[in-house]
Formats: structure tokens, C-alpha cells, sequence
């Protein structure tokens, strides 16, 4: 494994820690600030509405950016935005503060899946990218329990100054460790948009939307449901939370090498899984056993989905696949927003606290249709059967030593399928 993929999982850590925490800190910023936890809320909503400015923004300005350079102005931006949040002293500017640390996020992500592609060996590049998103996952079963502990007994600031100083260590790895990378030809920002407007990275970023949706229609509410349906303590709901956790780093490791073997397929199963999940949690979350066992599968199958969905926009967009892979995340983000909002409409319609679940599974349901639409009229397009692997060029560092390889490692495009 290339120590790059250490530095982008170090720095995916960082910014998976700063996202989630805020909910588990909401009561002591809300006491500290004198607000209400509900007013604190927006808090969460600024960090995704910076996700979705950002995404794209960024990745267009930064677009003839060298992309070492990019990746550690980005965490630079990180860093401030969450040193920001730690120094700010009324609740409007840790709202600006939680802004800013948002705004690198999809863009991060974006350029780091290209890199990420272009340093593995033919036919790992799902594997490279999935790495990347490990340190996402770890980061909600050790980052996000630690930080919040830490907040609560030394104070929410602390959390943000120790997530700033993450911030420090991972630019300093991304320097140290990812190789001088050039930008991606660049065609001008009307042939990006172009690009990003093809029909199968639509509908890509569709199946994002409408898929992870159904995932945070119940993470969204998964603490209510344990205590108030499975009946567990409420100090327990933290080791609750962390075996979603570990759930999503199975699902992790298991997508990069599937997404390699066969992408559409993976998409295709890790979907269809999700709403047969989400279906049998409804019927069994009052039996604790099970509903432990529900809890690490939803995080599994769930995860399972952002690897291939990640190579499939960046494959599809193949002159513009780090703008097309920043817009993902910002996808991510939308079905973030949207599944907890319909998670919170059918609990409001009264119809119990597990109804979440079964909205969950119909999102799912509606994700897996646009994947299957999407691949249908792909074979249709190109009147063969796609096939398996990533689509980024590939860049190799020449014997460790952090330099670009010699020209002939350079390598066109692989053949664009799924």
C-alpha cells in the first residue's frame, strides 16, 4: 500500500471526527452558548451546507492546482475552520466557523479518490479509494466517542483544537508522503460542466441522493429507537453507535476489492441488501440481540455503496473526474439532510419509532431502480456488456521516493465500465 493512502486517511479521520461529533456535543455548546439544542442543530446543518458549497467550488478553482498542493491548502482550510470553531465566542461565529470547516470537505474527498486512483496498480484502484474512506469509518468508532468524551469533560473547545491539531498532522503527511502529482488536463470550466453533466454521472449522483438517504433516515433517529423500542440504558446508545461504526469499516473493506471484481454488481447487491436490512430491523429492533446484530449490518451495507458509487461518477466523468467525485460527496450530504428530514416526517406522522426503517428501506428501493435504470441504458449506449474496474489515469511514485514516474507510467484511461 502506498504511504500516500496513509496521509489521506489520516486527513479522512480528521474531517469524519469534526463532522459527526457536533451531535454528541450539542447539549454542552447549546448550555455554554445559551441556546437551545434544537437552535444548536443548525450547527450540523451549517458543517453540510458548507459540504455542498464547497464541493464544487473549490474543486473548480483548484482545478489547475498541482494535487499534493490542493490536498494540503484544503486541510489547511480544515484546520483553520475548526480552529475558528474552538476560539469562537458567540454561537454566530462558531456557525461561520463550523461553515468554513465544511467547505474543503467534498472537495478533499474529490481530489483524493483521483489521487488515490492513480497511485494504485492496474485493477486496485477501488481499493485505493476505499482505503481513503477507511479513516472516515474509524474515525466513528474511536475518533468521534473519543472526542466527545473529551468535550464533555474538558470542555466542547477542546474538541475542536484537538480536531485542528489532526488537521496539523495530516497536512504534514500529505507533504511528506503524497508524490508530486500534476492537475488533470484541464478543458476550461464549461467542458468540466459538461462532463459532469453526462446522463450516467446523473443518475450516479441520483442513486447517491436517493440510496444513502435511507441510511440517515435511521442513523438520524438510531439512538431514540434503542432506548425507546429496544430498551437500552441511554449510556449505553455511545457503544450502540460504535458498532455502526465498525459496521461501516466491514462495509469498507469489503467494497474495494468487490467494486475491482465487478462495480455495477456490488452497487447492485449493497442496495438491494440496504432495503432488506432497513425492512427486517423494523420487525426486530424490540429483540436486543438482534438489533444489535441489525445495527452493524445497516453500517456493512450501507458503507458497502460509497465506494463503487465513488469510482462510477469517476469513471462516467472521465474529463472532469475530481469535480465529478467532489459533487458526490456532495450528494452524500443531500441524502444526509433529506434522509433524516423524511425520517422525521414519518415519526411526526405518528407512525412509531421504527417507521424510519421502513422509509429507510423505500429510499433504498428508489436508489437500487435509478442504479439499475443507469446501468440498463449504459450496455444500451454502448451495445455491449459493461465491464468490471476503475476508469482514473494512473500515476505511479518511481521506487518510493515521491517522484513522478517516467512517462511511460502513465497510463490512458481504463476502459469505462461497471
Amino acid at each position: 500500500m502506498p504511504l500516500a493512502l496513509l496521509a489521506l486517511a489520516i486527513s479522512a479521520f480528521g474531517i469524519g471526527t469534526t463532522e459527526f461529533v457536533m451531535m454528541g456535543l450539542l447539549p454542552d455548546v447549546a448550555d455554554a452558548l445559551g441556546t437551545s439544542v434544537p437552535t444548536a442543530g443548525y450547527l450540523v446543518s451549517a458543517y453540510a451546507l458548507g459540504v455542498v458549497l464547497g464541493a464544487p467550488l473549490l474543486t473548480a478553482l483548484g482545478s489547475r492546482v498541482p494535487r499534493r498542493r490542493m490536498l494540503v491548502a484544503l486541510m489547511a482550510v480544515f484546520t483553520v475552520g475548526n480552529l475558528a470553531s474552538a476560539l469562537a465566542p458567540t454561537f454566530g461565529l462558531l456557525i461561520a466557523g463550523r461553515l468554513l470547516a465544511g467547505l474543503p470537505h467534498g472537495a478533499f474527498f474529490g481530489v483524493g479518490a483521483v489521487v488515490a486512483a492513480k497511485l494504485a496498480s492496474e485493477g486496485r484502484q477501488a481499493r485505493a479509494v476505499a482505503t481513503m474512506f477507511l479513516g472516515l469509518t474509524i474515525a466513528n468508532i474511536v475518533g468521534v466517542p473519543a472526542a466527545t468524551l473529551l468535550g464533555q469533560h474538558l470542555g466542547w473547545r477542546a474538541t475542536f483544537l484537538v480536531v485542528a491539531g489532526i488537521g496539523l498532522v495530516a497536512m504534514a503527511s500529505l507533504a511528506r508522503l503524497v508524490p508530486p502529482l500534476p492537475a488533470e488536463p484541464h478543458g476550461g470550466l464549461g467542458g468540466e460542466l459538461r462532463a459532469l453533466g453526462d446522463r450516467q454521472v446523473l443518475l450516479g449522483l441520483l442513486t447517491t441522493v436517493f440510496g444513502f438517504a435511507g441510511i440517515f433516515a435511521v442513523y438520524s433517529y438510531l439512538a431514540s429507537m434503542m432506548t425507546e423500542v429496544t430498551g437500552f440504558a441511554a449510556g449505553t446508545v455511545p457503544l450502540v453507535l460504535a458498532l455502526f461504526g465498525i459496521g461501516m469499516t466491514l462495509g469498507a473493506l469489503a467494497a474495494g476489492p468487490l467494486t475491482d471484481r465487478a462495480l455495477r454488481p456490488t452497487l447492485y447487491g449493497a442496495l438491494g441488501a440496504l432495503a432488506v436490512v432497513l425492512t427486517a430491523f423494523h420487525f426486530v429492533a424490540s429483540v436486543k440481540w438482534a438489533a444489535l446484530v441489525g445495527v452493524v449490518l445497516i453500517g456493512a451495507v450501507g458503507f458497502l455503496t460509497t465506494t463503487p458509487l465513488q469510482m462510477l461518477v469517476m469513471t462516467k466523468a472521465q474529463q472532469a473526474p475530481t469535480l465529478a467525485a467532489a459533487s458526490n460527496q456532495s450528494a452524500f450530504n443531500l441524502a444526509n439532510a433529506g434522509g433524516a428530514w423524511i425520517g422525521g416526517l414519518v415519526l411526526s406522522a405518528g407512525w412509531g419509532w421504527t417507521s424510519p426503517t421502513l422509509a429507510g428501506a423505500v429510499l433504498a428501493a428508489v436508489g437500487l431502480a435509478v442504479a439499475l435504470l443507469a446501468g440498463r441504458l449504459d450496455r444500451g449506449a454502448r451495445g455491449t456488456p459493461p465491464q468490471a474496474g476503475g476508469g482514473a489515469t494512473r500515476i505511479v511514485a518511481r521506487g518510493g521516493e515521491g517522484e513522478p514516474a517516467p512517462a511511460d507510467a502513465v497510463r490512458p484511461p481504463l476502459a469505462s465500465g461497471s
